[in-house]
């Protein structure tokens, strides 16, 4: 059975009359009757009787005609889902990346790119380390940005794109909130909000206490940049949160103080799956990442 028969078939019971459906297919009369004949055979029933000048579906022609329908109309989706998902200008990017790069970096590189590139479309994940891997392996996203990189991973590739400062975040009337710069072993006498197990940020500052001497005491524990900068506002303990997430203070008045010992960083990763191509419109998007961080690193 071929898609031309079926085209042919439908257009035939549209028009139930086979030298108007040539004329539409602009197709020989003949080679529309030869179609139908052999699509006949193939099913072994008559899909039309004559009826005058024209064809009437049978029975058995209507029911295959409803069923055609649905597929052909499924596969016309399919074939346009496709040229969007392929063409850097209506196509859809699926698009992971963590909690803490929501605030700002995410909104402002998308649009960007959506003055370049309008009818594009966005799918976006949050997630964890862990499920941002998982879900670029199993193909429920095509990039991720992901802290840390991830060196080792045998089914990811990528780079690294930004190395990003951490800085000590305290209360507004803390007795260090004037400071330009602290030791973190300053802080520990303190309770720390940090984020729960999982998250890529807490032994990034774990770490760093342990470097500074010290293990941090934990009085509470957040899954979001807002609800920790919230809760450090309300002093209930302080914090290390990456530049990013403190561009926009809005109501949470908390202070900024750069830790000079030790160095607190954090790497940023683009990441795709390994030895797979993505789709053009995310390979367009891929390389406009990768310049335009080029160029904020210059």
């Amino acid at each position: 059975m071929e898609l031309r028969q079926l085209y042919y078939f439908v257009k035939v019971a549209k028009k139930e009359h086979v030298t108007q459906a040539a004329e539409e297919l602009r197709v020989a009369q003949s080679a529309v009757s030869r179609q139908i004949h052999q699509l006949e055979q193939e099913l072994g029933v008559s899909l039309f009787i004559q009826k005058g000048r024209n064809l009437q579906l049978t029975p058995a022609g209507q029911l295959f005609l409803k069923r055609i329908e649905s597929i052909l109309a499924d596969l016309e989706m399919a074939v346009l889902e496709i040229n969007e998902f392929m063409s850097p200008e209506v196509g859809e990017i699926r698009l992971g990346f963590p909690h803490s790069l929501g605030v700002h970096l995410i909104p402002q590189i998308v649009s960007g790119f959506r003055k370049q590139y309008p009818h594009v479309r966005f799918k976006f994940k949050q997630g964890m380390f862990p499920s941002l891997i998982r879900d670029l392996v199993q193909g429920e996203i095509d990039l991720a940005f992901i802290s840390p990189f991830p060196e080792h991973d045998e089914h990811v590739t990528g780079e690294v794109i930004l190395t990003e400062e951490l800085y000590a975040v305290l209360p507004a009337k803390h007795p260090l909130a004037g400071r330009e710069t602290i030791q973190l072993a300053e802080l520990e006498e303190e309770e720390f909000v940090l984020f729960r197990e999982g998250y890529s940020l807490r032994p990034i500052v774990w770490d760093a206490c342990q470097q500074a001497g010290f293990e941090p005491k934990i009085g509470f524990e957040g899954e979001e940049t807002e609800t920790i900068r919230g809760l450090v506002a309300a002093g209930m303990g302080v914090s290390l949160l990456p530049e990013m997430a403190l561009h926009d203070s809005g109501m949470l008045h908390t202070a900024k103080v750069r830790i000079e010992s030790p160095k607190v960083t954090r790497t940023i990763g683009l990441i795709r799956r390994q030895n797979q191509k993505l789709p053009l419109v995310a390979k367009v998007f891929y390389k406009y990442l990768i310049d335009y961080f080029a160029l904020t690193k210059s």
